[in-house]
């Protein structure tokens, strides 16, 4: 596998020809989706070097379906993936794994294996971190300049909506983010009379 050399197609594909407009599921978010799949497998332990590999190429390509769609672009990541990693030395194997993870991501999450765990809770890590509302505003906004919402006041339901459904799945998420994740909730909650 020529980790590399996909990972520098990849990155170069999203920096040219993501929209500017995603705020949230732009190149930072993908790079450090990259970054938290490697902190998640050291923590969690188990995952080989070879795994590791497939793991980070997941990450670099599980939003890569958003440079030409909105709707459904997991699957069509999962197609540009299929078309492009075999050049990069990735076996049908190798394909089908990173395929299993990217299919993992979509909302709401599936995960039926340890690697499919990890970059879930890294792809959703920020649920139970201190730059939450930071982070958030981020994909409201971008919701926002895409038409799918118009105020907070929607977001906030969003956000409640979507963190009451939400479970982290490595034991290292549990640990670590679960509590913070449900004081946010809570925080929410606060905020809308209605719930």
């Amino acid at each position: 596998m020529q980790y590399q050399a996909a990972k520098a197609f990849v990155l170069d594909k999203l920096e040219r020809e993501l929209s500017l407009e995603l705020t949230y599921h732009g190149v930072h978010h993908t790079l450090e989706v990259l970054e938290l799949v490697q902190e998640i497998a050291e923590l969690e332990g188990g995952v080989s070097d070879d795994e590791l590999v497939l793991l980070k190429t997941a990450a670099l390509f599980h939003d890569v379906g958003f440079t030409e769609v909105m709707d459904e672009h997991e699957i069509r990541g999962v197609e540009i993936c299929q078309k492009h990693l075999p050049r990069f030395g990735y076996s049908p194997k190798d394909i089908d794994c990173i395929v299993g993870m990217i299919l993992a991501t979509k909302i709401p999450q599936s995960p039926k294996n340890q690697l499919e765990r990890i970059i879930c809770d890294a792809d959703l890590d920020y649920l139970g971190r201190e730059d939450f509302y930071k982070i958030g505003d981020t994909l409201f906004e971008e919701l926002k300049a895409f038409g799918i919402l118009r105020n907070k006041n929607e977001w906030n339901k969003i956000q409640v909506s979507f963190l009451n459904m939400h479970n982290y799945h490595t034991e290292t998420n549990l640990a670590r983010r679960t509590s913070q994740k449900n004081a946010y909730l809570n925080e929410l909650k606060i905020g809308l009379p209605d719930v």
